[in-house]
């Protein structure tokens, strides 16, 4: 069973960073992507950003493109979204997500299967 578990979140002023972590357990995940996604009260989950686990490619959001950056490590099976230049509209709760390989680049929630609990993002003065 994969677990997905979340951390980093917190109250940041607008133009700050932050990181979050996904740190993964249960199955090798050679065969999957890693999404990162976003949910704010009252909207859908967006995609933001996804990496393909067995080569590390990479796909951005065009919203975050140029603020936000996924990567991972593969000895700590853990995934990154360093967040910068963060804006009040980032304000959301985050999660990591994982889907099989095929799928990874699609972003598309609905073919995730494995989920984390999510992790608050606050952006505010």
């Amino acid at each position: 069973q994969l677990q997905l578990v979340e951390s980093g979140g917190g109250l940041v002023q607008p133009g700050g960073s932050l990181r979050l972590s996904c740190a993964i357990a249960g199955i090798s995940l050679h065969y999957y992507g890693i999404g990162w996604f976003r949910q704010a009260p009252g909207t859908e989950r967006e995609g933001v950003a996804c990496i393909n686990w067995s080569d590390g490619k990479t796909f951005h959001a065009d919203s975050v493109a140029d603020r936000f950056t996924i990567s991972r490590d593969i000895a700590k099976t853990t995934v990154y979204l360093q967040m910068n230049s963060l804006k009040p509209e980032d304000t959301a709760v985050y999660y990591c997500a994982a889907v099989p390989a095929p799928a990874w680049r699609k972003l598309d929630a609905a073919q995730y299967g494995y989920w984390g609990q999510g992790t608050q993002v606050t952006v505010s003065s």
